[in-house]
């Protein structure tokens, strides 16, 4: 690059200059200014999703959810969130979210709302009959292994720890192997 000495005194001045408007190349941490959402209810509460217990505030008007963000008073998460507790929100007012169960026939296309108990019966029945179709009670070896290969579980990311605990129990005591969790 040719710089000439007039073109070398104008970058050093525009460097001087900026210099002085108090621009700092030290690392910043991010701040956001405090949202305050007026006349609600302010509630702390835990988040759901995993087992690290980051504080949140609610704030609910008339009963509904208006606000969620990190307590900053927390000494777990002082006030941030990761991108499930941050989106927490979605879980109290998401116009998609499901409300009743959903049955879509083997082979079919379309899914039709059922009640609650006709579900919890068939996904009962459903169960019972893999399982019975799928369990072994030994290995090739011979071995007593008291499993069934035939239901494998995916788990969920909005289970709090207490819950995973007993959702394992619970496969487990079904005699799954094949289990995967966020």
């Amino acid at each position: 690059m040719d710089v000439s000495r007039r073109g070398f005194l104008k970058i050093s001045g525009a460097v001087l200059a900026a210099s002085g408007v108090g621009i700092s190349l030290k690392p910043v941490s991010a701040h956001a200014q405090p949202l305050k959402v007026k006349y609600t209810k302010e509630t702390t509460t835990i988040c759901p999703y995993c087992s690290v217990g980051c504080s949140i505030i609610v704030s609910t008007r008339g009963g509904k959810v208006i606000n969620t963000e990190g307590d900053p008073d927390s000494p777990i998460n002082k006030g941030s969130l990761c991108s499930k507790g941050g989106s927490i929100y979605q879980m109290a007012v998401n116009e998609n979210r499901l409300s009743k169960p959903l049955y879509r026939e083997p082979f079919g296309t379309a899914w039709k709302e059922v009640e609650w108990d006709w579900a919890f019966e068939k996904i009962a029945e459903n169960v019972k009959k893999s399982r019975d179709a799928s369990f072994k009670f030994k290995n090739a070896k011979g071995e007593v292994v008291n499993r069934t290969e035939g239901i494998a579980s995916v788990g969920s990311a909005a289970m709090d720890l207490e819950e995973c605990h007993t959702y394992q129990k619970f496969l487990r005591g079904l005699g799954l192997t094949y289990i995967e969790h966020q």
